[in-house]
């Protein structure tokens, strides 16, 4: 092989290394644009976790709320308790003094109102064979009175009934 056509293999290897070298220049301006590509894709993703810690924070805070009023309902729930609970014990005081009001009624005044007009009656019949003008309508309209009071009351009784039934 003359010399000439070494130069000339020499050239034209070197216009396929140029080619080449073009070609991989190409190529690496093609992956540059894709890093470039995949640096923006990472900075919006950067961008997208930011806003993803930044509304988990909200919600954080959000449940801190929610947990801060649960607990003040559970300390107004506490208070309610509390005042039922005192209702509760005065209810109770009270039923005993009605109760004790109650059992002096019936077993006392009741009775005793009872005993006066008995003896009322008596006297009357005394005063009524003593002096015979003297009316017996006094006496039966102590009786019907008192009489009456007693239908009232068991009137109410009844209702009481009623109700406790119902």
């Amino acid at each position: 092989m003359t010399e000439s056509e070494k130069l000339d293999l020499i050239l034209s290897e070197m216009r396929d290394m140029r080619q080449d070298v073009h070609s991989i220049h190409q190529e690496m301006n093609e992956m540059k644009q894709d890093i470039r590509n995949i640096h923006q894709e990472i900075d919006e993703m950067k961008l997208d976790i930011r806003n993803i810690h930044q509304e988990i924070d909200e919600m954080k805070l959000d449940i801190r709320n929610i947990h801060q009023e649960i607990d003040e309902m559970k300390l107004d729930i506490r208070n309610i308790h509390q005042e039922i609970d005192e209702m509760k014990q005065k209810m109770h005081v009270l039923d005993k003094k009605t109760t004790g009001v109650t059992m002096h009624l019936e077993n006392g005044t009741d009775k005793n109102i009872q005993l006066i007009a008995e003896n009322f009656i008596e006297l009357t019949k005394k005063l009524n064979q003593a002096i015979p003008a003297a009316d017996k309508n006094l006496a039966y309209e102590v009786k019907v009175n008192y009489l009456i009071e007693e239908v009232a009351f068991l009137k109410q009784e009844i209702a009481e009934l009623k109700s406790k039934i119902a």
